[in-house]
């Protein structure tokens, strides 16, 4: 093993990005708390008054007591449907505990946010939780307690593929995979919605509030004229004791707690995928000095080895050719204990070795041929020893120019996404500053199926930085302009150049990335090693490291 790291001198510099980090994480903090509250506290106290319990109460019931929810998605759907007052982390909670010491996933509707109704990004959300479920070999507990599709938006819920009919298709998959799923009726179950909870493999369902029916008493009178009411209609005593849908009733959400937690208290144990893991050891430098290496502004260099060095066991790796390919750190080492192989984008400019240019420096946190061809290996030997990998992102995309075009960067770079997408251990990547263009796919973006994707409050997402994609976007707005015969003064092109660049800047960051699921969760990034310990944690849950891959299982 080599030693990485030195101990930091904490001038002006560090200092000044430490606050800025920290600042970047408390906003996101507050953001995320905001959330939490669903649909404010008018809606909490009105779900109280019901004797009901808010979804992320139920979920701190079932759970074991003075263990940790790993929730997952939490700014689902951030400033997303506006026009209809929000809907705040999708109207679901979702994400992974410990119950009996078995890790499951759990999926709560909560009923503050427009009584829990579907918005698109909430079946998205669901989808996701689901495919968690499946790719790590999670048992899978939904807490139903909604009005079903928000039906202003119903086309963009409704009919395609990856809409919320895939949800019951998943039900019926993972059903045949041995994957056990429970549902608690706690609240209304209507139409579509009603074939989640009876496609898991059991059902509770709580009187007086649980209700489940394809057409509830409005719609059962428009459609052929008989009057009822929806507790004669679908209540809990009517599925459960005369159609028999349901499968056991409940008082109220806390017996039905205490039922799930004694249904899954005798289930069986699971074999494990057996990656390798010893006795976690800290590392020699404080995690939260992360603040102050990375930079401010993401396109200014820093040594990836120093951030390392706070994130490995005993600031300690055993580095893959460590003169080969410097803008990529390829290393095995331990990460809370558990053997992974890292692929880090290296940010500080490093020179050569090479026959051919001795000495030339190379732009860092871009890609060369060298690298890639680094990689490919790594990850083909990371695969051959089932060993996990880490993908530290912080890439600005393949290397350009007629010298690595003649170099056949293109070849190398296609070598390197290839390895990764047939990758079969399970891959974990943080975006930990830029993510850019190919570099995205080359080190396992959304596309290419880790089993988890956090990222970074500084963490930036799209197909070029915001400099470059805005030189490009003025330079055809000019030309525009120009053909239908406007002047245009260099105050006018201050001034357009200036909102195309916020314009772009909004959406390359990791907030509205994150309201639409391409990453999993912002993170702190003084918790990286907690996030990369969880994930693997759950990965060794599958013995033979499934693959879900565009919606056919494999194994």
């Amino acid at each position: 093993m080599n030693p990485i790291g030195t101990e930091l001198n904490k001038n002006e510099t560090f200092l000044k990005r430490e606050d800025y980090h920290k600042n970047l994480w408390r906003k996101i903090s507050a953001i995320k708390d905001t959330i939490k509250l669903g649909g404010g506290k008018s809606a909490v106290q009105k779900q109280h008054e019901k004797g009901k319990l808010t979804a992320r109460e139920r979920i701190d019931k079932l759970i074991d007591k003075d263990s940790k929810f790993f929730e997952l998605n939490t700014l689902a759907a951030y400033q997303m449907y506006e026009e209809y007052g929000g809907a705040p982390s999708s109207g679901t909670v979702f994400g992974i505990g410990k119950i009996h010491n078995r890790d499951f996933v759990i999926v709560a509707n909560d009923a503050t946010v427009k009584a829990g109704a579907w918005f698109p990004i909430t079946a998205k959300k669901n989808l996701r939780a689901q495919e968690i479920a499946m790719e790590n070999r999670l048992p899978i507990i939904y807490l139903v307690d909604s009005a079903g599709v928000f039906l202003p938006l119903q086309e963009d819920i409704f009919p395609d593929k990856e809409h919320f009919g895939r949800i019951f298709r998943n039900n019926a998959v993972m059903s045949s995979m041995g994957i056990p799923q429970i549902s608690a009726i706690m609240g209304p179950c209507v139409a579509g919605g009603a074939y989640l909870p009876i496609m898991s493999d059991e059902a509770l369902i709580v009187q007086g509030e649980g209700s489940v029916f394809l057409a509830g008493a409005h719609l059962v009178k428009a459609a052929i004229g008989e009057e009822i009411d929806n507790e004669t209609l679908g209540g809990a005593r009517v599925q459960s004791n005369i159609s028999g849908v349901t499968d056991y009733i409940m008082k109220n959400d806390e017996e039905c707690i205490q039922q799930l937690r004694s249904l899954t208290s005798k289930f069986g144990s699971q074999d494990k995928a057996g990656f390798n893991r010893i006795q976690s050891v800290k590392p020699k430098f404080n995690s939260s000095e992360i603040y102050g290496i990375l930079p401010e502004d993401t396109i200014k260099p820093y040594d990836t080895y120093e951030l390392l060095a706070r994130i490995v066991d005993d600031s300690e790796i055993d580095e893959y050719k460590a003169g080969y390919g410097k803008t990529l750190i390829t290393a095995y080492a331990r990460i809370d204990g558990w053997a992974v192989g890292i692929v880090a984008n290296q940010r500080s400019i490093v020179k050569t070795d090479s026959l051919k240019g001795a000495g030339e420096m190379q732009i860092g946190g871009v890609i060369y041929s060298d690298s890639a061809d680094k990689a490919t290996r790594f990850i083909m030997n990371c695969n051959q020893k089932k060993i996990p990998l880490v993908f530290l992102q912080d890439v600005t995309g393949f290397m350009v120019g007629s010298k690595a075009e003649h170099g056949g960067i293109i070849k190398d770079g296609a070598k390197m996404v290839n390895a990764v997408a047939n990758s079969t251990v399970p891959k974990i990547t943080i975006i930990i500053g830029n993510s850019f263009g190919a570099g995205n796919y080359a080190m396992c973006g959304k596309a290419y199926d880790p089993r988890f994707v956090y990222a970074y409050p500084n963490a930036k997402i799209a197909v070029m930085g915001s400099a470059q994609a805005s030189s490009v976007l003025l330079d055809i707005r000019m030309k525009q302009m120009e053909k239908s015969g406007k002047a245009f003064t260099d105050s006018d092109k201050e001034k357009l150049l200036k909102e195309i660049s916020q314009a772009y800047d909004e959406k390359n960051n990791p907030l509205y990335a994150s309201a639409r699921l391409w990453i999993d969760e912002i993170i702190d990034p003084a918790q990286t090693r907690e996030y990369v310990s969880y994930s693997i944690e759950f990965a060794n849950n599958n013995p033979n490291m499934l693959r879900f891959n565009t919606g056919v299982i494999q194994t």
